[in-house]
C-alpha cells in the first residue's frame, strides 16, 4: 500500500506528544498484531472483545476526512484483518459528537458473535428489565 501525499491536503505532521505516532514510530510500547508500510495494527489497552485491534497509520491524520488517500490506505489495512474474522465492526469516528477522543486516525476492528452484548453507539441502548421484540 503505498500512500501518495500532497501537503496541502490537511495536516498530517505529528503533534506534540501523539500517543499513536509515537506508537507508529517505535518509541513507544503497543502490542503489534500487523505491520504494513505506512500502517501498524495493534490491542488496544483496554479492548471491547477478545481479538480487538486498532489499525493507525504511520502517518499523523487527525480523523478519516482529512486525507483520503491515507484513510485509504489504513481501511484496506483494516479490511485485510477483517476478513480473517467470521463477524467484525470497522469503526472509526470523526469528530467529538461522534464519539473521537484520540485525534489521529484510527480504526477499530472488533470482531463479534451472536449475543456477545456489545452495542454499537448508535445502537438504541436498553435496560436489562425490557426486552425488545424482534426487528
Amino acid at each position: 500500500m503505498d500512500i501518495i501525499h500532497d501537503a496541502s491536503s490537511g495536516p498530517t505532521q505529528p503533534e506534540t506528544k501523539c500517543a499513536f505516532c509515537e506508537i507508529a514510530a517505535g518509541r513507544a510500547p503497543a502490542t503489534v498484531v500487523s505491520e504494513w508500510p505506512e500502517v501498524i495494527a495493534i490491542r488496544p489497552r483496554h479492548p471491547v472483545t477478545a481479538g480487538h485491534t486498532l489499525v493507525i497509520p504511520h502517518a499523523h491524520v487527525v480523523d478519516v476526512g482529512i486525507d483520503p488517500a491515507i484513510s485509504a490506505c489504513t481501511m484496506a489495512a483494516a479490511a485485510e484483518l477483517a476478513a480473517e474474522l467470521p463477524a467484525a465492526n470497522v469503526i472509526t469516528s470523526r469528530g467529538a459528537a461522534a464519539t473521537q477522543t484520540v485525534y489521529h486516525l484510527h480504526l477499530h476492528v472488533v470482531p463479534r458473535r451472536h449475543g456477545d452484548g456489545l452495542p454499537l453507539p448508535w445502537t438504541p441502548q436498553h435496560d436489562a428489565r425490557h426486552t425488545r421484540g424482534p426487528r
